[in-house]
This record gives C-alpha cells, sequence and structure tokens, in this order.
C-alpha cells in the first residue's frame, strides 16, 4: 500500500487550487503539515459561515408501515436539527533582522525561512488543539476530540474503549476515518484555506541597495535596530458530522506497558475493537497514538515478526516504513504525549 487519502482534499492540496493567487498560502501549507503526521492526513474543506460552518444533522427517522393493497400508510417526514461548527484563529509575528534578510538576495524568501520555526510551533498548536481543544474553558480555541468522547456513558460513549488504566497519567490511542463531509478540518467560508501571510512592515520605501528599508524594532533588552515584519494567521477547526468515524482507546496505563505483552493493556486486542467499532476503515483512516506507545507498538511489531503472529507489521507509505495495524498506518503524534485523567461514566 504506497499512498493513503490519495482522495482527500490536504491543507497542500485545497491551496493548490488557487493556483498563483495562492502562493503563499501553499507554501505555508507545505510547511506546517510537514512531519506532522495529522496534519498530512486531515482532509480540509470550507465552511458555509464566516465563523466555521453550520451542519445539518438529522435527528429523526420518518416513519412507514406495512400497507394491504388500496390501503394507505400515515404521512411522515423526519426531523433534522443544526449546530455550529466554530472555527478559531490562530497567529504569529515574526520580525527579522533587515541586514540579515537582505544578505542573500532574496529578502521574502529569507524572511519565510526565517519564520520556519513559528509554522512549527503553530502545527505543534493546532495538533494538540484538534485533540485537546475546549471552546467551552478556552473561548478563543475551537473544540477538539477528546472533550467530544470523554464520557462512557455520553453520546459517543460506544466508541471510548477502556484500556483499564486508573491513575492521572494514561494515555489515549485513537482510531479515525478521515472524510471530506463528516469528519475533517474546517476554514471559514471566503478564505484561503484559512492561512494569510501579511507583510505588517510600515516603511517599505526603497534604499539605496534597492530593498524596503524597514522599520525601527527592539531587541529584548530594548535596543533599536532595523527590521521587517511579518504576520501569519491560521483561521481552522474540527468538523465532526458523524462521530462513528472515530474511536477512543482511553485509560491506557503506558508505564504498565512491555513489548512482550506480559504485563499492562493488551493493544493488539484493543486496537481489533476499535476497528470493529468504527463506522468505516478505509484509505483514509489511520491510527494515532503518543510516540511513547507507537515505539512500544514498533517493538511488539518487531517481537510478532520474529514469532510470525498478530497483526501488527510495517507498510511503506509515501515511501516510508511505518509500524501498521491490520493494514492501518500507525502514526506517532507528539500532542497526544501528554497526562490524561481517567475517562469515567
Amino acid at each position: 500500500m504506497g499512498v493513503r487519502n490519495g482522495a482527500l482534499a490536504t491543507l497542500v492540496d485545497v491551496t493548490a487550487t488557487y493556483g498563483e493567487a495562492g502562493e503563499a498560502q501553499g507554501q505555508i501549507a507545505e510547511i506546517l503539515t510537514k512531519d506532522n503526521p495529522i496534519l498530512e492526513d486531515i482532509p480540509w474543506r470550507e465552511g458555509n459561515l464566516i465563523t466555521g460552518d453550520r451542519r445539518w444533522v438529522r435527528t429523526g427517522k420518518p416513519g412507514v408501515a406495512w400497507r394491504r393493497y388500496n390501503q394507505g400508510v400515515p404521512r411522515s417526514k423526519g426531523t433534522v436539527g443544526s449546530f455550529d461548527e466554530a472555527s478559531a484563529q490562530l497567529a504569529g509575528t515574526s520580525q527579522m533582522d533587515r541586514s540579515l534578510a537582505v544578505l542573500g538576495g532574496n529578502p521574502a524568501r529569507a524572511r519565510m525561512n526565517f519564520a520556519k520555526p513559528f509554522f512549527e510551533a503553530m502545527a505543534d498548536e493546532l495538533a494538540e488543539t484538534l485533540f485537546y481543544g475546549n471552546s467551552y474553558y478556552s473561548s478563543e480555541e475551537f473544540t477538539g476530540l477528546a472533550p467530544r468522547y470523554n464520557d462512557l456513558d455520553g453520546p459517543t460513549g460506544d466508541y471510548i474503549i477502556d484500556a483499564g488504566g486508573t491513575g492521572t497519567d494514561n494515555r489515549s490511542i485513537w482510531v479515525i476515518n478521515w472524510d471530506e463531509q463528516d469528519f475533517n478540518g474546517l476554514f471559514p467560508k471566503g478564505t484561503m484555506a484559512g492561512l494569510q501571510h501579511m507583510d505588517t512592515t510600515a516603511n517599505r520605501v526603497l534604499a539605496d541597495d534597492g530593498y524596503p528599508i524597514g522599520d525601527t524594532l527592539y531587541d529584548e533588552a530594548g535596543n533599536p535596530y532595523i527590521g521587517y515584519t511579518d504576520w501569519f494567521q491560521w483561521d481552522a477547526g474540527l468538523s465532526v458530522g458523524d462521530h462513528r468515524n472515530a474511536v477512543r482507546i482511553a485509560n491506557i496505563d503506558f508505564s504498565l506497558l512491555s513489548k512482550d505483552r506480559s504485563t499492562g493493556a493488551d493493544l493488539e486486542d484493543l486496537l481489533t475493537q476499535a476497528i470493529e467499532r468504527i463506522k468505516a476503515t478505509g484509505s483514509n483512516a489511520a491510527i494515532y497514538a503518543p510516540k511513547p506507545i507507537s515505539a512500544m507498538l514498533r517493538r511488539q511489531a518487531l517481537d510478532d515478526s520474529r514469532k510470525g503472529r498478530g497483526l501488527l507489521g510495517f507498510e511503506t507509505i509515501g515511501g516510508r516504513r511505518v509500524t501498521s495495524f491490520d493494514g492501518l498506518p500507525i502514526r506517532s503524534v507528539d500532542a497526544l504525549n501528554v497526562d490524561e485523567a481517567r475517562v469515567t461514566a
């Protein structure tokens, strides 16, 4: 299996549709998604609101009835309801010394390269918010997955598997089937994939060397220098139209795991349960695990390969050899490596 998610529009794919007008967005998208597995996988869709997306869901099915010849049936219709998925705004400001920017003769490229750490930080923050964001407690964020799958007796309770950990330092594994309509990233209506870059340098008058003069900036000690300023903005959110597209394996006590499965949760059994429970597991599905657990799964896969057993194995996807389970790639996600309280009823 060499390619996954080929039918879904990733962030890079979306920006490509804007042609030259979205060239800057395309460059940013490539940097944002590079080496961040969940951002490489997630499909993106433009919302129908400038604040996100309004979704309509069926809340009741129409009635049907058995009938005889010459006998009518009662009139009936289904019921629908709406809810809004909000996007949130992630931003950063980059300032670069003018002398450094013009050194190579291409200030624009130099400034973009200089801003890469900002993009990496934005990508990390977005990945963390995809899982743990909660607009109820932090109104500037959008709501991620964990708050939606956090009650064993709640609406998504059938899609949470309890791995048995009882402490406050548990981990979770997620099995997600991405869908462009029902389980995807979203960006506000009328934006170019929600990405924006603005040159906020005020003084763009050309100096004798042919480059903009730039503004007076100040270092951490308050000393002035001449430089350029860029503003980077990402308006993004998560849209969950059908919660059956994800399963959370919660309450995994990582400290008890071992490569021979002699202690701790049986990850292979838990993953089997998750795959059987999820709505579908096609080419758009993947498994997301915190790095220590994905490393443990890789060790267990090596142990299995030596013993000729198990569904854990390896596949080459996108030119990289990755650990897989039952044909699904296991993605290592740093954002998941946090202490979680026990998920309960």
